[in-house]
């Protein structure tokens, strides 16, 4: 069996696996990170949304064969490390705002937020309502207003 090495969440990790094995299945199955919600496993709810590289991708449409020694996946489970606090800001805006009804969808809600802000931050300009309507996470509540409140508050502090 082929072995994978990468990091997760600040720590080196090595599996045994298959490389064609998809990363939600190695994070959830094989590391015990249970973040990353399993929703639909084709790439399209995006419960298990997660950073690589700092980027949001979908660990159910990643095969573990694709990382290398250092690529860097941080799931919610390591968002607060990347900032040193016990919650990152993004978090901290969810609690705020009372954003989680059932909660399922929220790890990849916050993370693809979190990455949106970056990426926005590094374009120099202030998140639009444009940028907002492009997170394509699937939330069954309902709580979308409050999830776009969140997220303009948690930019605000991040």
């Amino acid at each position: 069996m082929p072995t994978h090495t990468f990091r997760l969440n600040g720590e080196q990790v090595t599996v045994e696996v298959a490389d064609d094995v998809r990363l939600l299945w190695v994070l959830r199955d094989l590391l015990g990170v249970t973040g990353p919600k399993y929703g639909c496993g084709i790439n399209v709810c995006k419960a298990c949304t997660s950073h690589l590289n700092g980027k949001a991708v979908n660990p159910c449409a990643v095969p573990v064969g694709a990382l290398g020694p250092t690529d860097e996946i941080t799931t919610i489970e390591g968002l607060a490390a990347t900032v040193d606090e016990d919650l990152h800001p993004m978090q901290q805006a969810w609690l705020d705002q009372d954003v989680a009804q059932c909660g399922y969808c929220q790890p990849g809600q916050i993370m693809a937020a979190v990455a949106l802000v970056r990426r926005v931050a590094e374009e120099g300009r202030g998140i639009t309502d444009a940028d907002l309507d492009g997170i394509r996470n699937i939330c069954r509540c309902g709580t979308y207003f409050r999830i776009r409140a969140a997220i303009r508050a948690g930019a605000e502090k991040m």
